[in-house]
Formats: structure tokens, sequence, C-alpha cells
């Protein structure tokens, strides 16, 4: 996953997650790569014995589900260029001093 990094409102650098274009390719491949794993380990012995490296690529093919799972969350990059342009326009606007804060009311 590719981070944008922008100042947010109190001037820190943040993170804007990017879900890239090839990580499903990516998940795909890596849940292949597990199928041909364990059809490889003929005999019951070998594929116990594989535990932990099956494990680890279990772990792996996990992880990456649930990226793309939530990857409704991430933004494209032109989604996230137009957020931080809106945040940029507000920042300004709360910067302004419109003199409506003052006498009002």
């Amino acid at each position: 996953m590719q981070c944008d990094r922008y100042p947010n409102k109190q001037g820190l650098l943040v993170s804007e997650p990017v879900y890239e274009h090839d990580r499903p390719a990516r998940l795909v491949e890596l849940l292949r790569a597990i199928s041909e794993r364990i059809q490889e380990l003929k005999q019951d012995k070998d594929l116990l014995a594989a535990g932990p490296e099956l494990q680890k690529m279990l772990g792996d093919a996990r992880a990456e589900l649930f990226r793309y799972e939530v990857r409704i969350t991430y933004d494209t990059p032109e989604i996230a260029e137009n957020r931080r342009i809106v945040e940029r326009a507000k920042q300004q606007m709360d910067e302004l001093d419109l003199g409506d804060s003052e006498g009002a009311g």
C-alpha cells in the first residue's frame, strides 16, 4: 500500500493510504502459489512438515485479503489529491478573520 503525505490542520505530515491498482493481481498470485505449494506436498507427512512455511504463506494471504476487503476505505491518488485540496481550502477559511467572531451575538 502506498501512502501519500500531506500536512494536516496542525501542520504535521500525515499519511493518506492509497490502494494500489496491481494489488488484486498480486493477491491472486499469492493464493495460487499457496494452492500450488500444497499440491506439491504429496505425502501427508510432507504436508504436515511444511506447517511453518504454510502458516507464513497463509498469514501473508490473510493480511492481503484483509487489505483487499477494506480497499473501499482507501482512495485513488485523484481522490486523495481532491481531499487535500478541500482540506487546504478549509484550513485557509479557518485562518481568515472575517470579523464575524467578535461582536456577533
